[in-house]
């Protein structure tokens, strides 16, 4: 069995563990890219420290967290081999280590922008009359991850509320949403002008890119990247509210507790993250005013 295969294999007992089953390929991805094609023909029993030192060397440091992540799903693919009887070097990826050494890595936060700044920045966004600021703002809003952004869709949206199907979430598991009136106005104002189910579609009707909402705030002039909001919303609730804890990681969408606390707390917390994030909601927009929204709105991104 070459290692190829072997991998392949574990992948294929793995993948009911995998989000959406793997399909997004993230989990073969390190492997696919730094392993496979150098190491992919070996004999699975074959394959020693000084083999994967080889090919691992040169990203230890430069690219650590996918080194990391390729010898992890390395170490998978051994004990998926050895379970199957074949005879190979369990202790190999630890080996590794040992010769490759500590990594050098400093790790960097996605940048993002100072609460007290954002007001002036969501008037910016105001201004335009582009898709992408369009789905800015609801992103500062509602403060979800920006692939859920993408992909919102006006039958996931029932009254005041945005309901995250499991699918769709990091924890795979439902997120609801309250929509403030803000956040609200704005999805008025995208149903105003689009016929697609999609919220905030691509010039051509698809989902919008994955870069769309990042080159905006690059032609304006931003350092800070869209998933940053999520911290600057986080920021300011710790610093300018008496949220509970659990109320401030609901309204990211975290799990909080164990799995024995949550078996007993059940709710979401909806109520009071209704009322925290129209707090949010006043607090960026200034006024609370609905927001302006002028029409037909221009597609491009």
């Amino acid at each position: 069995m070459t290692l190829k295969e072997a991998i392949d294999g574990c992948f294929e007992a793995r993948k009911t563990e995998l989000k959406h089953d793997g399909v997004a390929g993230r989990w073969l991805s390190p492997l696919s890219v730094h392993i496979i094609p150098s190491l992919g023909r070996y004999p699975v029993e074959d394959i020693d420290q000084h083999l994967l030192k080889s090919v691992l060397a040169p990203i230890w440091h430069s690219k650590p967290s996918a080194a990391e992540k390729a010898l992890n799903r390395v170490n998978l693919t051994l004990k998926h081999a050895a379970a199957l009887g074949l005879d190979v070097d369990l202790q190999a990826t630890a080996k590794t280590r040992a010769l490759l050494g500590k990594q050098r890595h400093t790790v960097t936060h996605i940048p993002s922008l100072p609460y007290d700044k954002l007001s002036v920045f969501y008037r910016m966004l105001q201004s335009k009359n582009l898709v992408s600021a369009l789905a800015l703002r609801f992103l500062i809003m509602t403060v979800a991850r920006t692939s859920e952004i993408r992909f919102a869709t006006f039958g996931e949206i029932i009254d005041d509320v945005w309901y995250l199907p499991p699918e769709r979430t990091k924890t795979g598991k439902e997120h609801r949403v309250p929509l403030s009136a803000e956040a609200q106005s704005i999805v008025f104002c995208a149903r105003n002008n689009t016929d697609g189910d999609l919220i905030f579609p691509a010039p051509t009707g698809k989902v919008l890119s994955d870069a769309a909402m990042s080159s905006f705030m690059d032609r304006e002039g931003y350092r800070e990247r869209p998933h940053g909001f999520r911290a600057t919303f986080r920021t300011w609730v710790e610093e300018q509210t008496e949220s509970p804890f659990e109320v401030k990681e609901a309204a990211l969408g975290h799990v909080v507790g164990s799995d024995t606390v949550r078996a007993y707390q059940r709710s979401d917390l909806l109520e009071k993250r209704r009322l925290l994030m129209e707090d949010w909601a006043w607090f960026v927009a200034h006024s609370g005013r609905p927001a302006v929204c002028r029409a037909p709105i221009n597609k491009a991104s």
